[in-house]
């Protein structure tokens, strides 16, 4: 058979060809064990033929192939000539060549290019190359993908640098505009947002406005909620706040006109709005954070903590889980700015009922252990790395 390039490729040798370089990106990722070859299940499509001219356009494919150095192809050994039996891979680089694509390892090690000056700041972009290595996806994305994982670390980098200039709040299209030149790249991002703000890839994707208000970005601005027999200093005056809450700018809220009996931050909604209507009355300032506090929210946190005593007392109360310690290790360093120790509430492994634990993989009670360190819980720390469950407030 001649070794000739086919004038155009024969449809069913390209389909086996390409399962074959799928074979191999599955072995070279360490999915599959065995070689890459066909055999004759695979080659069933070829064999079923009638006509002798597509028996020849195939096999010339395959000669040609063989002829580049990409596959070995085999017949019977008592029949040379007989229908093809086998083929074995040679050369995936030149398989790939011959179907004008890319393999899946190249385009992984494109992908560790393109990425390698962010590894040191997003440290999870390690484990995203590493399930791309292994063909699972990351939020839906793979190695093609990785050009916009690193507009992604670009996008944190400039609202971090806005937030340090102050510029606490900032429409998500108004800042894809500037930095991008497209005003909804930014809002296609969030779910790597999500991923590299969370420096895990194992996370359930948060919602598209929580993962924005962490980096000072809205769709539409959110107020912040506070309940409590407490008198906020706004810009207008200081006015008690309505029963059972309220619903403010964060940048109004200016300070305290009455100082409460202590702090509470809530990180869930259903939680807070049961607290509201059971101590509205009381003197205990109670906060909505929303998940994840905005830059907004955390500049009104530190005012209000800035004019308490630091022997006020000042509690977290959060989900028993990865995202909730790392909420609290955030609004510990805020709290400790203002001259404060923030401390738990109803966040130790015993607090949580049977009924509401799962068991949580050893990486992500790993991640709380860390997060509840920083935040300066060093024996609910302990307790989390034996207790290996989570739970949420709400549910």
């Amino acid at each position: 058979m001649s070794g000739r390039e086919p004038a155009e490729m024969n449809l069913l040798a390209r389909k086996a060809l390409e399962r074959l370089l799928k074979s191999a990106d599955k072995h070279e990722a360490g999915v599959a064990t065995r070689r890459p070859a066909l055999t004759s299940s695979a080659l069933a499509g070829y064999h079923a033929l009638r006509s002798l001219k597509h028996k020849e356009d195939f096999e010339a494919v395959m000669a040609y192939a063989q002829s580049e150095g990409a596959i070995q192809v085999q017949h019977p050994r008592l029949d040379p000539h007989g229908l093809i039996e086998r083929i074995e891979l040679v050369d995936v680089d030149r398989l790939a060549v011959l179907l004008g694509e890319v393999p899946h390892a190249a385009r992984v090690r494109m992908a560790k290019q393109t990425l390698s000056t962010h590894l040191a700041a997003y440290p999870v972009l390690r484990d995203v190359l590493s399930s791309w290595e292994k063909l699972r996806k990351v939020r839906s994305t793979g190695p093609d993908d990785a050009a916009l994982w690193a507009k992604a670390c670009d996008a944190i980098a400039y609202c971090k640098s806005q937030v340090a200039l102050g510029v606490t709040e900032t429409p998500v299209r108004d800042a894809s505009a500037r930095l991008f030149k497209d005003s909804k790249l930014i809002e296609s991002l969030v779910p790597r947002l999500d991923v590299l703000l969370a420096g895990n890839i194992e996370d359930d994707a948060r919602p598209e406005a929580e993962v924005l208000q962490e980096l000072g970005l809205y769709r539409e601005q959110q107020p912040a909620r506070m309940a409590g027999n407490v008198v906020v200093r706004r810009e207008r005056g200081a006015f008690a706040l309505d029963r059972p809450y309220c619903a403010l700018p964060p940048a109004t809220v200016l300070g305290l006109g009455a100082l409460p009996r202590e702090v509470l931050t809530i990180e869930n909604q259903t939680t807070f709005h049961v607290w509201a209507r059971q101590h509205c009355d009381s003197d205990v300032l109670c906060l909505y954070t929303a998940g994840m506090p905005s830059p907004a929210w955390r500049a009104m946190y530190l005012r209000l903590l800035a004019e308490l005593p630091t022997s006020t007392p000042v509690f977290h109360w959060g989900d028993v889980d990865e995202g909730g310690f790392r909420i609290a290790a955030l609004l510990s360093q805020c709290a400790a700015e203002a001259g404060h120790t923030l401390e738990p509430w109803k966040m130790r492994p015993a607090d949580v009922p049977k009924a509401f634990r799962r068991n949580a993989p050893a990486r992500t009670v790993e991640r709380m252990v860390k997060y509840a360190g920083e935040a300066g819980w060093s024996e609910i720390a302990g307790e989390l790395g034996e207790a290996k469950f989570v739970a949420e407030q709400e549910g």
